[in-house]
């Protein structure tokens, strides 16, 4: 399987020409974790570089998540069968009171792009049910993110419900949204911060590599 062809339909964000190329070259015999690893995360990181340097937008990278999130879903049960290394698990979610979702479903498809398994639990959040998350799913990291002032004071909440459910050492959390800074996820406790979704799978790989 030629690289630049998968390269060309993720940045052109073609899901049918992907799903296409992907089921070719399982055909061929290419294993699904070689087509993740060598071809589809090295595409999304592509695509978060243009990002990131004002070449590709919000609405050109999201059409590329979709495109890989769509030849996930066909090397998936495939890549249960594999011994693909994975980056740990995600529970991802955007806090209480808030419902504001295209950020987050942004990042979300992004982190699966890297090499995350995400478990995306919606907006408007309740603590608790993030406790109940990381209890049950035991996720390398939380990803908050809120786009309201009158929101983000809900992640700091969130984070002490995690301490005093015992389940916060050695849980990475990372926050982001449009109201929140770099102090601020200083204040609160939280591990790591990202501007945007390109920045988030970049700094959620650092962060789980530590």
């Amino acid at each position: 399987m030629d690289k630049d062809r998968i390269l060309e339909s993720v940045l052109k964000g073609d899901a049918d020409v992907l799903e296409v190329q992907v089921k070719e070259a399982l055909d061929s015999g290419l294993a699904a974790n070689d087509l993740v690893t060598n071809h589809l995360t090295p595409a999304m990181r592509e695509v978060g570089r243009l990002f990131e340097a004002g070449e590709l937008y919000i609405p050109e990278m999201m059409l590329s998540a979709i495109a890989v999130r769509r030849a996930l879903a066909i090397l998936r049960p495939a890549l249960v069968e594999s011994d693909l290394p994975s980056w740990g698990v995600v529970v991802a979610g955007t806090v209480q009171g808030d419902l504001h979702d295209i950020g987050k479903s942004l990042v979300c498809m992004m982190l699966e792009g890297a090499g995350f398994e995400v478990h995306d639990l919606g907006v408007n959040v309740p603590p608790e049910r993030f406790v109940e998350a990381v209890t049950s799913l035991k996720p390398k990291i939380v990803a908050m993110s809120a786009l309201l002032t009158t929101t983000i004071p809900k992640m700091e909440v969130t984070i002490q419900a995690l301490t005093e459910a015992g389940v916060r050492q050695g849980l990475i959390i990372m926050v982001g949204g449009a109201a929140v800074t770099p102090e601020f996820a200083k204040s609160i406790g939280a591990d790591g911060y990202a501007y945007d979704a390109a920045g988030a799978a970049r700094r959620a790989e650092e962060l789980a590599s530590a």
